[in-house]
Order: structure tokens, then sequence, then C-alpha cells
């Protein structure tokens, strides 16, 4: 649902995304690569910033990834992404990594993180993003929490200069 000139709500663009984890994506002795895994966060996540922005959007910065538990050949990994600010061009998109063992159903939280990403025009400028509006306790909270990360970020790049 979106508000003329109020924004977009954040279940107009978040998404769950379910992948096989094959022997491609893994080493010898059955883990899943975290590069593999990086990718397909990156993934996602350019689609939910891309369907909120409905232009084009490039990865400007990827905070920190830790990862909790290890993914396996065979989990199913559960990619559930979000836009949790949008500022003037830039918006952030929450990740949460799950895996799922397929036979037993048994899930655990693998990782998460958060991506910065830019909307871009027809000239590869700088782009205008619709606010988002934040509904639920929970999208209000990560709302928050990702104003705050804003803020450290600025305050970082700043004392880089």
């Amino acid at each position: 649902m979106s508000r003329k000139g109020g924004g977009k709500h954040v279940s107009v663009s978040e998404m769950t995304t379910v992948r096989l984890m094959m022997p491609t994506d893994g080493n010898i002795l059955g883990n899943v690569f975290g590069g593999a895994i990086m990718r397909y966060m990156d993934e996602v996540a350019g689609i939910v910033a891309f369907h909120h922005a409905r232009k084009n959007v490039v990865t400007a910065s990827i905070d920190r990834m830790d990862f909790y538990a290890p993914v396996y050949v065979g989990n199913l990994l559960i990619l559930k992404a979000a836009v949790n600010y949008v500022g003037k061009t830039s918006m952030e998109v929450g990740v949460r990594i799950e895996a799922e063992d397929p036979l037993t159903g048994t899930t655990a939280h693998t990782g998460s993180c958060y991506l910065t990403f830019v909307a871009l025009d027809w000239n590869s400028k700088p782009s205008r993003v619709e606010p988002i509006i934040p509904v639920t306790a929970d999208e209000k909270r990560r709302y928050r929490e990702a104003q705050a990360r804003r803020k450290m970020r600025e305050t970082a790049s700043s004392r880089k200069r």
C-alpha cells in the first residue's frame, strides 16, 4: 500500500526467499561458503530495494556480517529481507538468514546483515526514493535502530575525512 506523498508501507517490498544449498555452494566437507550466502543475501536485498524504489539500485555498503551457525549442503537457506529505513536516495535493507534441515524441519538463525543501497536515475546519478511507513511494532523498532546505525556510519565517515 502506498500513500500519495507519504511513502510506502514496509510490507509492500519485503520478501522471503528459499534456496536449496547445492554442492556447488559448499566445500568438500559440506559446509556452505560464506561468500555464497553473502551473494544470495545481496541478491535478495537488491530485489527488495529495487521493488521499493522502482528504479535501478546499487549496493553502497554492507555492514559487518557475522555467521552464528553453519549452513550445510542440503539445507534450505531462508532469506528474509525488508527495507528498514529510507534516506533521500539511499535505503537500508535488513536480511535475516536462516538454515532449515528439510528432513527434521529444525531451523537455525545463521546470520543477519544490513545493506545500504542507493537508487539511481537513467543517468546513473543518485535519485530520490519514497520514504517507508513502518506500521508494526517490529517495523518501528527496526526503523529506529536503522536511524541509529545511519548516524554511526555518518560519524565514522566524517572522521575518516
